[in-house]
């Protein structure tokens, strides 16, 4: 009796293997199997949603940096000043291709850059400050793709403005810039603070300056066309194109170098030149700006 008893125990013992080897199995075909194709080339979606790529901004189009601290994310890239806890620009290529995407939720994650070597800002300093965390790289220009929209959270694209000013005239301005990139299929975009060598007002334990005005440089290279701005951190009710200039003026404001590798020989004129009707607007922004932005804010 002994010895089929433990023959019955082998047997149960050697069943019970069997159905977990054969559920194992099933398991792996079902979930295992799925995901080991879809890292082939043939499976990988045509849009790169959340997944994280090598730097994407080409690289001719960065400005010379000042600060000796370049920092690529996924689809911008910046130059950090550690003196003013900002970046002095960033840079990136707006498409047409990219906007016209479903956009991604905006995540509203605010946090350090841990790229930046001498640690960045934090969203602390902005608390009780008066002033909005404003966006150099918008986020509504990177919501084509969950990584790209979340890096735009990160406080080194962080810079401090007055409500009333990232809520009007700069929202009206990146919306602009937004109607060229549709109309010019691609854009060249570098955007910044205008910071001199001065003192600044200051906001939190890391002391970010608070610039007096900003600029946005725009380079659509298929049309071979140019156009800067240069707008006051203050509420305005200004026609948009009163603060249009060549991107000469922004150099001698700034110090910076823009676009070194593309204008340069026979396009450096394109520096100096500055055509309005190159770049049509919708006036009924600047309508919406003073009768509702502006007061809302």
């Amino acid at each position: 009796m002994a010895r089929k008893k433990s023959s019955d125990g082998f047997l149960f013992k050697s069943g019970v293997f069997a159905l977990l080897a054969g559920l194992a199995f099933w398991l792996f075909n079902m979930f295992g199997g799925e995901k080991a194709t879809e890292t082939t080339e043939e499976s990988k979606p045509a849009k790169t949603a959340s997944v994280q790529l090598p730097c994407q901004v080409p690289k001719e189009i960065l400005p010379l940096s000042t600060t000796n601290e370049i920092v690529c994310h996924t689809w911008y890239c910046l130059s950090y000043d550690e003196d003013h806890e900002q970046a002095v620009w960033v840079a990136y290529e707006l498409t047409r291709e990219h906007l016209n995407e479903t956009w991604a939720e905006r995540p509203n994650t605010f946090r350090p850059d841990p790229d930046v070597r001498t640690e960045s800002a934090t969203p602390r300093d902005y608390t009780s400050s008066g002033f909005d965390k404003g966006h150099l790289c918008p986020a509504a220009d990177m919501a084509f793709d969950e990584v790209a929209i979340d890096e735009t959270f990160f406080m080194s694209n962080i810079s401090p403005q007055v409500r009333a000013f990232n809520g009007g005239v700069w929202r009206e301005l990146e919306e602009l810039t937004r109607d060229w990139a549709r109309k010019f299929k691609r854009l060249y975009v570098v955007t910044g603070p205008v910071l001199t060598d001065r003192e600044y007002e200051t906001i939190g334990f890391c002391k970010v300056s608070v610039p007096d005005a900003f600029y946005k440089v725009l380079y659509a290279p298929e049309q071979m066309k140019a156009i800067a701005f240069i707008l006051p951190n203050m509420v305005s009710d200004s026609p948009i194109m009163d603060y249009a200039c060549s991107i000469d003026k922004v150099e001698k404001l700034t110090g910076l170098d823009f676009f070194p590798e593309i204008l340069n020989g026979l396009n450096e004129e394109l520096e100096g030149s500055l055509d309005k009707y190159a770049w049509p607007i919708n006036n009924k922004r600047q309508e919406t700006r003073i009768k509702v932005w502006n007061v809302r804010r």
